[in-house]
């Protein structure tokens, strides 16, 4: 009797997956597959020279962070930095406006 309890326990929990949509399952195997990456990643990065890797990561993050400048297409966590910096910085929108208007001397 015990034994038929849990085979029908198990055949009701794989009929809750099988409800589950196919995008939720696709997500959850990249996101294991994202976590698997930054863990070999992680591993691989703390046998580099910290010098070098400083480097490589200014470049990275001055690199998105110029971009989201420029273009305003950061997130909407950054948008109180990048506002700020934008007034500093040129952007996309700001050369737009000033070809627009006509020369003037």
């Amino acid at each position: 009797m015990l034994l038929l309890a849990i085979v029908e326990s198990h055949s009701a929990a794989l009929g809750k997956l099988e409800g589950i949509p196919r995008e939720f399952w696709l997500k959850i195997g990249i996101a294991v597959l994202v976590l698997v990456g930054l863990v070999v990643a992680a591993r691989k990065l703390a046998h580099v020279n910290k010098v070098v890797l400083a480097v490589i990561l200014v470049i990275v993050f001055s690199t998105v962070g110029f971009n989201w400048i420029y273009q305003r297409n950061e997130p909407a966590w950054a948008t109180p930095v990048v506002s700020k910096l934008a007034d500093f910085f040129p952007s996309k929108g700001a050369y737009n406006a000033k070809q627009t208007k006509s020369p003037t001397h």
